[in-house]
This record gives structure tokens, C-alpha cells and sequence, in this order.
């Protein structure tokens, strides 16, 4: 009686034990064929999404009062807003150098906006930074670096494109970034007079500042200098060599599904070919370790750079920070060596522009 019921446990055991098998067998077909079919042919035909994934801009800072940069350790401060186009309007930072904070007047005072304006023209190098992709001007690792450059004594004028933080709610394309940062350049080089004005972009904001600067050097409106921060050559090339596309980047077709719809889209960032076209020093700052925008691609932007631009041009200067020291995608501000590195080619810039 006891061998015969052990038998039937047993019977029952490898019976459950093979609806079990079928349904994890049944799971992973499922996982597997939503992964690798469904997703690539989602984001294949789907402009919105690959504007989403590009840009990132659902992904914020919570709990910031841009209208108080000081509780973000950012005193001598001021928030405002451009309009950029109809029903379009861009949250900016005018950060202070470091010298002036004490000088500043109280926010609320009658010449408060005034005299932040008023000392944009102070002879004070002034920099606008165009940020990458995800969250807004108040991330922690931008504010770092902000702090590095107003310590300088350096203006540092910082803002969020369009669909990003407190700018208006709208869906980011290349041209509407571009042209946002060049409605923020103009605003600020009509008021900083004969002070140098420098552009600095990071990550996805080298491929905004190459193209916005490419354009308005085109139309003589050219910087003093231009600074790439872990930059890109291309956004098919970061996209294929991004560590997200790893499980996709051997399938057949990767191209088809997750390259070619990119331009059609609104998203074309070709920096090798706009880099042509700035006629001004550029300088490209690149950490071995960077995962993000791997340092292959910005090593190949100055490969190009040296090919395409004239001979008479500036010179294009590339910086690279070797891995031991983990700087990686974001913390290249935290070199002890860049406000030397920066100090210098801010003054040859100068020296050549004027």
C-alpha cells in the first residue's frame, strides 16, 4: 500500500513538474518574442517614442522651485523665462561669478532684473550651457559643474529645451531644441556686449550646440569658442553604441528598426558634418570610462573635425581623461586640472577672435 502510493506521488510530481516546465518554457517564448518583436517594431513605427527615448525628458528632478536656485546651493541667481516661439517659453538661469554674488540686489527689488542683465556686458567671460538628455538645468552633476565655472568668475547662463522641467510641455525635436538654444544665444550675446561668450554642451547638448553653433556661424554670428562634453559624431552611432542597444545591436535589421527611422523623426544630430561649419576654437573634453557616450565616438568627432574643416579654421582641441580617475560620463567637472585646462583655451579663444 505505502510502494503504491509513493508511486502515484511520483506520477503526480512529474506530472506537475511538466505543466510547470511548459509554463516557464511558455514565459520566456513570450518574454523573448515581446522583446525582440514586439519592442524593436514598436519603436520602428513610432516617431513619439524614439523622441522619448532620445530625449528623456519625462525623467525630472522632483520637488524643484526653479524660481529659488538658491535652495539648490546656487545663490546670486536669477530665473527667467524667453519665449522662443509662439506658445513656446524656456526657464533660464543666469548664474553669477563668484565675485559679484555679495553685489547682487535682493530678489523682489526694482532693479533687480536690470542689473543682472547689466552685468552680462562686465567684461566677464560668459557661458552658455546647453545640458543632455534627462532631468533639467538643476540636476546635481550641472550644478557642479556650474559652481566650477562661477568660481572661475565666469558667467554661467544655463536653460531647459522646450518639454523639459518649467519650459513649456512640448514634444522635443532636433530643429526645436536648435532653434531654442539660438534664441537663448541671441538673447544673451545682445547683452553681454564686448564680453566673451562662450558655448558649452554636454552629452546630447554637443549635438544641439554643434548644430545651433554650425548654423550661426553660418549667419556670422560666431561664439568666441565652443566646448563638447563627452561628445557623440553621430545619434545613429550612440544609439547603436549606447549600452541600452547591447541585446538588440546583433539582431538582423538592427539598422531598419532602430536607425533609419531616426532622421524622419526629427532626430538627426549629425555633429561630424556641423562641426564643419564652426568657425570658431572647439574644444572636446572626453573621460576613457564613459559608458554613455562611449569614448571611441568623441575620439572619432575630432578625427573628422581634423578631415573636414577648412585649414584656415581654428584649431579643434581634444582633451581625454584617462579611466583610473572614474570621472565617466558626468563628472569631468570634477578634475582638478579643468579650470586649468578651461583658463587656457578660454584665453587663446580670445586672443584669436580678437
Amino acid at each position: 500500500m505505502i510502494k503504491r502510493l509513493l508511486y502515484l506521488i511520483f506520477l503526480l510530481s512529474l506530472w506537475l513538474g511538466g505543466i510547470a516546465l511548459q509554463t516557464v518554457v511558455g514565459g520566456a517564448a513570450v518574454t523573448l518574442f515581446v522583446v525582440y518583436i514586439i519592442a524593436p517594431l514598436v519603436f520602428h513605427y513610432s516617431p513619439s517614442l524614439q523622441r522619448h527615448i532620445v530625449f528623456l525628458n519625462f525623467l525630472n528632478v522632483p520637488n524643484v522651485d526653479y524660481n529659488s536656485p538658491e535652495r539648490e546651493g546656487l545663490p546670486g541667481t536669477r530665473n527667467f523665462y524667453l519665449q522662443t516661439e509662439r506658445n513656446v517659453n524656456v526657464g533660464v538661469w543666469h548664474i553669477l561669478p563668484e565675485s559679484l554674488v555679495s553685489s547682487a540686489p535682493e530678489k523682489g527689488s526694482s532693479d533687480f532684473e536690470d542689473w543682472y542683465v547689466k552685468s552680462m556686458s562686465d567684461h566677464r567671460p560668459v557661458i552658455l550651457y546647453l545640458h543632455g538628455n534627462t532631468s533639467s538645468r538643476a540636476t546635481a552633476h550641472r550644478i557642479e559643474l556650474y559652481s566650477v565655472l562661477r568660481k572661475m568668475d565666469y558667467h554661467v547662463v544655463a536653460f531647459d529645451y522646450r518639454g523639459y522641467a518649467d519650459s513649456s510641455p512640448v514634444q522635443p525635436n532636433e530643429t526645436g531644441v536648435v532653434h531654442d538654444a539660438k534664441v537663448v544665444y541671441r538673447y544673451v550675446r545682445e547683452r553681454c556686449g564686448s564680453s566673451p561668450l562662450f558655448v558649452w554642451g554636454h552629452s546630447l547638448g554637443t549635438g544641439v550646440s554643434a548644430h545651433a553653433v554650425g548654423d550661426l556661424c553660418l549667419e556670422g554670428e560666431n561664439p568666441t569658442a565652443l566646448v563638447l562634453e563627452s561628445p557623440f559624431n553621430n545619434i545613429k552611432d550612440e544609439v547603436k553604441f549606447h549600452p541600452l542597444s547591447s541585446i538588440f545591436r546583433k539582431m538582423p535589421k538592427f539598422d531598419w528598426l532602430f536607425l533609419k527611422p531616426l532622421a524622419s523623426s526629427g532626430i538627426d544630430f549629425r555633429t561630424e558634418e556641423h562641426i564643419a561649419h564652426v568657425a570658431a576654437p572647439v574644444l572636446i573634453l572626453h573621460a576613457e570610462d564613459d559608458l554613455v557616450v562611449p569614448f571611441t565616438l568623441g575620439k572619432k568627432l575630432y578625427d573628422t573635425a581634423q578631415r573636414v574643416r577648412s585649414q584656415t579654421a581654428p584649431p579643434v582641441k581634444f582633451i581625454d581623461f584617462a579611466a583610473k580617475f572614474g570621472y565617466a560620463h558626468k563628472y569631468i567637472c570634477r578634475a582638478p586640472e579643468l579650470p586649468d585646462i578651461i583658463r587656457d583655451f578660454f584665453c587663446k579663444a580670445v586672443e584669436m577672435k580678437n
